[in-house]
This record gives C-alpha cells, sequence and structure tokens, in this order.
C-alpha cells in the first residue's frame, strides 16, 4: 500500500527581511507530501480546502503524483488562512493571524481503500485528529507524528494517547523538553520515548536533527546555506523526505533510518531557499543525490 498523510492544507502570508508574499500554498501535508513525492508513490493526500483554493495549487500536486481521493473541497467556506512574520533570526516567527476557515470543522475521512496503509504520516494537526485517523486505520506498518507547542499546551491529554499509539515522534528541541518535562534533550528523548515510540526525532532547526532509536544515537546537521528565503515549511519538508525515503526502501534497520533523517535534512535544505513550497516543486534527483552526497562527505571522518 501507498504513503498515507494527513494534515492541514493552507494559503499563507509569509513576510521575511528578503519579501512578502500572500495567498500562496501552505500547510503542513502541502509540504510534506511535495517532499515525499521525490523518493516514493503513491501517496494519498486527506486534508481539506475551501472555495478559494485555487485550480494551480491542486495542479501542483496533482503533478507530482499525489492522490487527492481524500481531498475534501468545502464549497461554503474558505481555506485555512495563516500569516506570520520573520526576523533577521529564522528560528523565530511572529504570527500574524491564524484563519481556520474550514479547517475548524475538519472532519479526516479515510477512504475504505486506503484504510490498509502500511505507512501513515500524521500532520502536525489536533491530536484529537490524530487519534480520529488512528482509529480508521488496519494495523498500518509505521506511523509517524507530528506536533507542535500549541497541543503540548492545551490538549496534553490526547496528545500523549497518541504519542502511545505511533512509532516515530518528531519534535523539536523545544517540544521535546515540554512535553517530556526534562530540561536536557537526551533525557527528554528517553523519556518520550518510554511513552509509546520506538523512534524520537528531536529537530534542531539551523542546528540540524538528532535521532534517537533504543540505545542508538545520530546527530546530523543542518546542510550549510548563506541564506535562507523562507523557513515555513521546512520541518514538514523534513518529516515528508524522511517518511518517503523509508516508505521506498521498507527498510526500519537503524542504518537506514540514519539515511533517511539525513534524506529529510535534504528536503528541509531546498525548502527554505525559496518561498512557500517553490524550492521543492521542481527538483531533478541528481541535485537530491549530490547534496545527500555533499552531507557524507561533511560528516565522514576515520
Amino acid at each position: 500500500m501507498g504513503l498515507l498523510v494527513v494534515g492541514s492544507i493552507a494559503l499563507d502570508d509569509i513576510e521575511t527581511p528578503l519579501n512578502k508574499v500572500e495567498n500562496v500554498l501552505g500547510g503542513s501535508s502541502t509540504y510534506i507530501t511535495l517532499a515525499a513525492s521525490y523518493f516514493t508513490s503513491p501517496i494519498e493526500l486527506i486534508g481539506v480546502v475551501g472555495n478559494d483554493f485555487c485550480k494551480d495549487h491542486i495542479k501542483i500536486l496533482e503533478n507530482h503524483g499525489i492522490g487527492l481521493t481524500g481531498l475534501q473541497i468545502k464549497t461554503d467556506g474558505k481555506t485555512f488562512h495563516y500569516g506570520c512574520k520573520y526576523g533577521e533570526d529564522c528560528n523565530e516567527r511572529e504570527t500574524i493571524f491564524t484563519d481556520l476557515n474550514v479547517f475548524e470543522n475538519f472532519d479526516p475521512i479515510i477512504p475504505e481503500k486506503f484504510r490498509k496503509s502500511s505507512f501513515v504520516l500524521l500532520g502536525n494537526i489536533a491530536p484529537e485528529l490524530q487519534l480520529n485517523v488512528l482509529s480508521q486505520l488496519d494495523s498500518p506498518k509505521l506511523v509517524v507524528c507530528d506536533t507542535m507547542n500549541l497541543w503540548i499546551n492545551i490538549a496534553r491529554k490526547a496528545l500523549i494517547e497518541t504519542v502511545e499509539k505511533v512509532d516515530v515522534l518528531v519534535v523539536n528541541d523545544s517540544e521535546a523538553k515540554i512535553l517530556s518535562e526534562k530540561d536536557n534533550l537526551f533525557s527528554a528523548a528517553k523519556a518520550l520515548q518510554e511513552m509509546g515510540p520506538k523512534i524520537v526525532i528531536i529537530k534542531k532547526g539551523e542546528h540540524g536533527a538528532i535521532l534517537f532509536m533504543g540505545e542508538d544515537i545520530f546527530c546530523v546537521p543542518a546542510y550549510p546555506l548563506e541564506s535562507i528565503a523562507d523557513p515555513t515549511g521546512a520541518g514538514d519538508a523534513f518529516i515528508g523526505g524522511f517518511t518517503g525515503y523509508l516508505h521506498k526502501t521498507k527498510d526500519l534497520s537503524f542504518a537506514n533510518i540514519k539515511r533517511a533523517v539525513v534524506y529529510g535534512t535534504v528536503m528541509a535544505s531546498f525548502n527554505v531557499q525559496s518561498f512557500s513550497t517553490v524550492g521543492i516543486e521542481n527538483l531533478k534527483q541528481i541535485d537530491i543525490d549530490k547534496r545527500y552526497n555533499e552531507f557524507i562527505k561533511m560528516t565522514q571522518f576515520d
């Protein structure tokens, strides 16, 4: 079976020191599926959009072979709209507005033929929705889950219940500490693993990511870039590349999961070089492989 992705689809207004754009393609599942599409197929996206979601955006997804059987198009409302502003520090983002619109009442319905999907990626949505999705699935082989500070703060009980049911949890460093109630990242990772997931990945923004699997640990730096156009969606591109590679290889050994982390980091690096999803819309495999091999040179030593 294919890779099933459930998450948000949005129209974004983004301002950085370099530029400002409005009503561009965004949302967790959008970045995830586009990044994953360079590694595997079929991919099925479950999400909701409104009457203002243009055909060009749908075409971008379809051109990447992303299945939209589970895409709900609501004609009586508008698409989730998010606005943010970045300063000189790309790790800090100010939310200007969040208009949930049709996403506020999103009820993820998994089409019958996708309920046996072996790999499932739960994008950054309310944990109650993530639990809803899991209840509709038939024993997936691997469930990858993303979350954020908001859900830790306002839906902690449901999030912990979700975490207990997933195989891979992806969080950033501050989220790891808040959810685990630990001040040290390594203690936090251990505590998170004890909640249920065998694998924990802690994202550290411009400083890379750390993989924890059992007693094994792997650290990967971020790809060195002289400038960043737009950090939005970097974490989603990471998790998309990571899960897409695992779905392609079907190899869940520690050695292969390390490779998946590097591929995820590669996709995130392409993503931040352009606004919206532009950086991961028209990549060539040779470019992805070249950057992956550059990671090997950067991190290998005797």
